[in-house]
């Protein structure tokens, strides 16, 4: 819709530009960016402006306002992973795909917030603060939510947005831009579009570049696509997907980018119900909206078949060993020699790193860096990492089997809950909860599956709920193309955001219901 009014000149690319500034100060209380772009963003604007008069838009995405989570690499704009490691640390060079993006026109308004160097499933845990949900501000979480107490302060109330592109997922969801990254390790884009009432895309491992992503496990990590509806999220993966000479696990054959169909026969599609996915803590609400949506595909047609995945029991804690075994290895680069923060300490080369280290890392970025490198220990080398990626293959042989069997997608939750209070949120330390969070979405990343989180409807409180689609490797047309008749049918409302300022609410209320695409 914006690019169509765009290209017909009912709005200019530096309006639209002004227009998400202005909503990004509207809602700063929201936390969504740790670095705003304006005066890079209003360039790239007037750029776009500047074709559009020519009558030579590089693509749909030229003029687009996008936002990018502060894990990517972006030349001359300070990249900081919410970490003192690299505050102040500003990059040379572009990730390849923050480069694809420009390259096709779109603008970049900021860098987001996320759980330091993306270890997290709430958005809580950067050295810029926690990222609130902006459904805690809607009318809908509003009329539902009756605060405990008179002297309940209403600032106490508000949930979070998962993590741990928790930034990029409020950004989205609170229309400061139309699109953005988010990565995506265990879950790490799903679980906040999910609580953020997005779609969050999360692709086959290889089809997009990981070039100029600070690693967190390079076996898993995916650059994560967050957009309003399913046909934006297409768009953008065809901007992004294909072959990159400076990332060797990326795909070799050319992506060839699709237009979603608009599904009206599911007659010959086979959707499968993995039963080890009812796991404990599964929440009766969101059991009872995966159940009913089996019962949709179900009465359009679509074969529903429950399907096992029998070494998924075992896949949360295959990851944590995995997980942070990678984490000690890539971690190991901040030595304060390089790049990033350095220590004052002189007294020694060791004692300045130990101390660069102490600094510039928190409690959960060391407790995953000590872990994992018991786990590589020369005595327990055999018994944990090399046990763990001997299971990881049988979780992924077991989708592999699923798939042969004639099952086209996977349906299953994406999280346990709606969104948690913060208050409540952080009663819990960030391994518990990163292991209760990623329990539904990492054996995709250990897979190296696409899945794909559609927004479904509003929980009991208000608070959005999705569901997750899980395809088959490669197959990111047929994955999409089924997100996008289950989000037809579900008409998942729109926020309501009473917390917008000024004249910024005028704006919100225009950029409602806008997709590019």
């Amino acid at each position: 819709q914006v690019s169509a009014a765009l290209k017909e000149g009912r709005v200019t690319p530096t309006e639209l530009c002004q227009q998400c500034l202005s909503l990004i100060k509207g809602t700063k209380f929201l936390n969504a960016y740790i670095t705003i772009a304006e005066e890079t963003a209003l360039k790239q604007a007037a750029a776009s402006e500047e074709r559009y008069k020519r009558g030579q838009p590089l693509g749909v995405l030229d003029g687009i306002p996008i936002a990018v989570k502060d894990n990517f690499n972006t030349a001359g704009i300070e990249t900081t992973c919410a970490s003192n490691m690299l505050r102040g640390y500003i990059s040379p060079y572009n990730a390849t795909v923050v480069q694809k993006l420009l390259d096709q026109g779109a603008v970049l308004l900021g860098k987001t917030n996320l759980d330091e160097f993306a270890m997290g499933s709430g958005s809580t845990d950067g050295v810029f603060g926690p990222v609130r949900n902006p459904w805690s501000y809607s009318r809908q979480y509003k009329e539902k939510s009756v605060p405990k107490s008179h002297s309940e302060d209403k600032e106490s109330n508000w949930v979070i947005t998962g993590g741990s592109s928790g930034g990029s997922a409020a950004a989205v969801s609170s229309f400061t831009c139309f699109a953005a990254l988010g990565s995506d390790t265990g879950g790490s884009t799903r679980n906040p579009a999910a609580h953020c009432g997005v779609v969050g895309l999360k692709p086959t491992y290889g089809l997009i570049s990981r070039h100029g992503l600070i690693p967190l496990v390079n076996s898993m990590d995916v650059p994560g696509i967050l957009t309003r509806c399913v046909d934006d999220a297409a768009v953008v993966l065809g901007s992004l997907a294909g072959h990159d000479p400076k990332d060797s696990t990326t795909i070799q054959d050319n992506f060839k980018p699709f237009e979603l169909p608009n599904l009206t026969d599911v007659s010959k599609l086979s959707i499968g119900i993995p039963k080890e996915y009812h796991v404990p803590g599964l929440s009766g609400e969101i059991l009872a909206l995966w159940s009913k949506a089996a019962d949709l595909f179900q009465n359009a047609g679509a074969k529903v078949v429950e399907v096992s995945l029998p070494h998924t029991r075992y896949s949360i804690v295959c990851y944590h060993v995995l997980c942070t075994a990678e984490v000690a290895s890539n971690m190991a680069r901040f030595d304060g020699l390089e790049y990033g923060h350095r220590s004052d300490m002189n007294k020694s080369t060791e004692s300045m790193y130990a101390a660069t280290r102490r600094e510039g890392f928190n409690d959960v970025v060391r407790g995953r860096i000590l872990s994992g490198n018991y786990f590589l220990l020369k005595q327990n080398y055999e018994k944990y990492f090399v046990k763990a990626q001997k299971v990881r293959r049988l979780i992924a042989n077991d989708f592999v089997k699923v798939f042969r069997s004639g099952v086209d997608v996977l349906l299953t939750p994406t999280t346990l809950s709606d969104a948690a209070p913060y208050k409540e949120f952080i009663k819990e330390d960030n391994r518990t909860r990163s292991a209760q969070d990623d329990i539904l979405t990492q054996a995709a990343n250990m897979a190296g599956l696409p899945a794909i989180n559609v927004p479904t409807a509003l929980s009991e409180r208000g608070l959005p709920v999705g569901l997750q689609f899980i395809g088959r490797s490669f197959q990111e047309e047929q994955l999409l193309t089924v997100a996008k008749w289950f989000e037809k049918q579900v008409q998942f409302p729109m926020i309501q955001l009473e917390e917008v300022k000024g004249h910024d609410r005028d704006v919100f209320q225009h950029k409602k219901s806008a997709s590019f695409s």
